[in-house]
């Protein structure tokens, strides 16, 4: 195994009781192709205030509604079932005039005229020690716990004081914006790996849903939505991911907007710390998706176990109504015994148990087809628009998810196959050169591995992979990650991830043991370079015609955070430009193929070699 001297320091920059309308219907306009754009993470809706002023106010954070029912501060104490602590319920100056809650943020930089702050505790400071900022922005009130009752009280504004307010959150959201969870048809996908894509395909099915219905009723097609890691969607409007499953504040305002807007369905990523951290509290699901559960966020859950009991609060009566299960994982298998809701079971790999499974699977190097057998003998033709033979799974669980949702399982399938891609999910990168180039967001061991023989399959010639673990995260991963990439690629060059506090060398030390674990009949070559701008460009200039390129960990992210700076940084970026640059070089050389000596003078490396590591 060769090694290279890691070359310490930053990139080379390259360029987580209602009455109200009828059930809702699947019906949406497509969006259109291609990768997420950076939208920034704010709100340009006008508040009332504002709007009688004649200036447009920007707040940060996700959209909220431009309107909310009146719900008044002794209405929400009384459904805390706590009296409202300092100032009188009432607006100053105007005699028996209820205060009137207008929203409800956990961030106070956030707070809109009207505002509940609500004030947490934390592992380093407490909320309620911004509660001043809080009040100079507008907030009428503040929900706290009794550690933040000092600082709230010395604001003047009134205080709701309760045992546990990150565990109240979520219904006292839902209350301030009408409950609008409750006219919406929402489908919430957990599991470790495949979220993100299934919940994509999801709303793929969902949009040609609609889109049918539309044409059959002549309404207009309303829009659908999508909450997860990537993106927060309403119809057309794309706003970036600050994590997988927002907070209760931002998802029941979200999910107000969306009912403002005419969305009636939606896709959701449903985390385990989201359900731990009582993110989803106040939402049932009508549907609840199981994808898959491996090892992973190991230094927020104690053991698997633990992890398993996090990811089955999604299949209690508090917090769906139906479930759809992958029967080939044992959690999925765990859960159809388990679950206190009905679930219906999928099999990728055809196991006649399921409820669901897949047959005449064919695995491309672009996408997969196969049939979907129900229940009922229903055979419906489905395609994956992604390779591999796990993205077979998530498009059957999304043709699953649907049908158990009423829609049309052929309809729901078509939709899924004219999905154009996932971003950063064995995302494409082709500048013209002979050879497959993929960003994939597999920064866990299951998936490396999963995303590994897919290619493999499809790969002629050498099989390269740029890898790297996130610093400040389950430590425990590392090394059999290096060892995963070590096992299945020709070449594994290891790097830097979001190294955050820890020192890059010291994350790729264990990666490296891990790799070198593996025997050496059994691996291929590794080397490493912590800048990830130059290790990219250490697999590309070695790529021929027929090899492949992964660069995986972290897909669709735009930035790499080390020691607290987030600077810009995009793997589908940096690759294009290694490769138009090893191209430029090779036809300026007239070079048919690559050495070690064009490898060096294309990556700018200033490599050493050392001794054979194995």
């Amino acid at each position: 195994m060769d090694t290279i001297t890691p070359e310490p320091g930053n990139h080379r920059p390259e360029g987580d009781d209602a009455t109200g309308p009828a059930a809702p219907s699947f019906r949406d306009r497509r969006g259109a192709p291609g990768t997420l754009t950076a939208v920034p993470h704010a709100d340009h809706s006008e508040t009332p205030q504002a709007a009688l002023k004649g200036a447009p106010v920007t707040y940060p954070g996700p959209p909220r509604p431009l309107q909310v029912p009146a719900t008044t501060l002794e209405e929400l104490a009384d459904q805390l079932g706590v009296d409202a602590r300092g100032a009188e319920a009432r607006v100053p100056g105007e005699e028996g005039a209820a205060v009137v809650l207008s929203g409800i943020t956990h961030d106070s930089r956030a707070v809109r005229p009207g505002d509940v702050y609500a004030a947490l505790p934390g592992a380093r400071v407490h909320g309620a020690d911004f509660s001043a900022q809080a009040a100079s922005l507008g907030a009428a009130a503040i929900l706290t716990d009794p550690a933040g009752a000092g600082p709230a009280l010395a604001t003047g504004l009134p205080v709701l004081v309760v045992g546990d307010p990150r565990g109240r959150m979520g219904e006292v959201a839902a209350t301030l914006y009408g409950h609008p969870g409750r006219d919406l048809l929402q489908i919430g996908i957990t599991g470790t790996s495949g979220k993100t894509t299934t919940a994509y395909l999801i709303e793929g099915g969902l949009r040609a849903a609609q889109e049918a219905r539309a044409k059959e009723t002549g309404e207009e097609i309303p829009p659908t939505g999508l909450i997860g890691t990537v993106e927060m969607r309403i119809g057309d409007e794309r706003i970036k991911s600050e994590r997988t499953t927002p907070e209760a504040t931002d998802l029941q305002a979200l999910f107000a907007v969306m009912r403002e807007r005419g969305v009636r369905a939606l896709a959701m990523e449903v985390s385990s710390h989201a359900l731990v951290l009582g993110r989803v509290d106040a939402c049932v699901f009508d549907i609840a998706v199981f994808n898959n559960l491996s090892p992973e966020h190991m230094e927020f859950h104690s053991d698997m176990e633990d992890y398993f009991r996090a990811k089955a609060q999604l299949f209690t009566k508090a917090r769906s109504k139906l479930g759809v299960v992958n029967y080939d994982d044992e959690y999925g298998r765990r859960l159809l015994t388990e679950s206190e809701v009905p679930v219906i079971s999928f099999s990728a790999e055809g196991h006649p148990d399921a409820d669901w499974r897949a047959e005449d699977v064919i695995v491309g190097s672009l996408d997969s087809t196969f049939i979907a057998v129900g229940p009922k003998g229903e055979r419906i033709s489905a395609r994956s628009p992604l390779a591999g033979p796990f993205n077979v799974a998530n498009t059957l669980a999304a043709v699953v998810a649907l049908a158990a949702a009423g829609v049309d399982p052929q309809t729901a399938a078509d939709g899924i196959a004219a999905v154009p891609g996932v971003p950063g999910r064995l995302e494409r990168v082709d500048a013209g050169q002979p050879y497959l180039a993929v960003v994939d967001y597999a920064h866990k061991t299951d998936a490396v591995e999963s995303v590994l023989r897919a290619l493999r399959k499809v790969t002629e010639g050498r099989l390269y992979i740029v890898l790297g673990c996130g610093g400040d995260r389950d430590t425990t991963k590392r090394g059999p990650m290096g060892a995963a990439a070590a096992r299945l690629a020709d070449l594994a060059v290891l790097t830097s991830d979001n190294p955050r506090s820890e020192d890059p060398l010291a994350i790729l030390s264990t990666m490296l043991a891990g790799a070198a674990e593996v025997p050496i009949h059994e691996r291929g070559d590794v080397i490493i370079d912590a800048d990830r701008a130059g290790a990219i460009a250490e697999a590309v200039v070695r790529a021929e015609a027929g090899d492949t390129v992964l660069v995986a960990g972290k897909g669709h992210e735009q930035g790499q955070d080390i020691n607290g700076v987030v600077r810009p940084f995009d793997d589908r970026l940096v690759l294009r430009a290694a490769i138009e640059r090893a191209e430029a070089r090779r036809a300026a050389a007239d070079l048919p193929g690559t050495t070690q000596q064009a490898a060096e003078a294309a990556a700018g490396a200033q490599a050493t070699p050392q001794k054979n590591a194995g």
